[in-house]
């Protein structure tokens, strides 16, 4: 198994990553519950050889990226921080469904600008579209992140939530290097997305991995594997992710360092073929 990705053709990582939407508070609004343990979920997630961090301005909001640059900075050499805006947090997460969008160009500027202060860097290392706005035309919403990447503000431009038509509309105007939408065992609808990602060595990052623990009908097998070959649901589900493809980059996020532990030690799994197989009936 291929253990590391070149990220936009320069950035080395690691193919397990950690995401942060779990650090901030409940409904991921406003500070953690246990602060302390959410800087030692980032601290011991580096420690462990993660070295591909994703969060967002909406995280919190804020409250994500003053995380990690608390528990990090200054930051390892190696260590790539991937952060996202486009989405609008009012209010905490009460229940499923779309955030508000907003990809007005001058926007995404100020929060591209917010970030880089927050995180205290200079340059964002990996700067993505949280979602399409609708009601922005899509070539103005790409062409601020080409700019931005132009002056040096952003060195490489990623997506999130599109589907391949937008990508490949996107790659017209500049040089996306990463696609991050829901895949997981049980959705696997971006398959479309990923071929494209493998077939142009974009690195895809696929949100909820775990499926945020709803694997309804497929829990009783799932379970079953995981007792058979001594391990967990969630590391199998892992697992399964880094064996998909070499193009995966898993981005699970927790905010409790013995699940951070569990999630890693899933790149140590090894699931014989018949296994595999299996898992892609599910």
């Amino acid at each position: 198994m291929i253990e590391t990705i070149l990220l936009g053709g320069d950035l080395r990582v690691r193919r397990l990553g950690l995401g942060t939407m779990r650090l901030p508070g409940p409904g991921v609004w406003g500070p953690p519950t246990d602060r302390a343990e959410a800087v030692r979920v980032l601290r011991t997630a580096v420690d462990l050889g993660v070295n591909f961090l994703d969060t967002a301005d909406s995280y919190g909001p804020a409250v994500a990226e003053e995380l990690i640059r608390e528990a990090l900075h200054p930051y390892p050499d190696d260590l790539v921080i991937a952060t996202k805006a486009g989405l609008l947090r009012p209010e905490p997460i009460v229940s499923p469904g779309p955030w508000p969008r907003c990809g007005r160009p001058e926007y995404l500027r100020q929060q591209a600008e917010l970030s880089l202060r927050r995180l205290r860097v200079e340059r964002l290392d990996l700067f993505q579209l949280h979602r399409v706005d609708e009601t922005v035309p899509f070539e103005d919403q790409i062409g601020a992140l080409a700019q931005l990447r132009d002056e040096g503000k952003v060195r490489h431009v990623g997506l999130s939530g599109v589907d391949l038509r937008q990508l490949r509309a996107a790659e017209r105007i500049v040089p996306v290097v990463s696609v991050q939408n829901r895949f997981n065992l049980l959705h696997r609808s971006g398959t479309d997305v990923l071929k494209h990602a493998e077939r142009h060595q974009l690195a895809f990052l696929p949100f909820a991995p775990l499926a945020q623990g709803g694997w309804g009908s497929a829990a009783a097998p799932l379970e079953q594997i995981a007792h058979d070959h001594a391990t967990t649901v969630s590391q199998v589900a892992l697992a399964w992710l880094l064996h998909r493809s070499a193009a995966i980059l898993p981005i699970p996020g927790t905010s409790k360092v013995r699940h951070l532990r569990e999630n890693i030690e899933a790149a140590q799994v090894s699931l014989p073929a018949e296994v595999i197989e299996q898992l892609e009936t599910l």
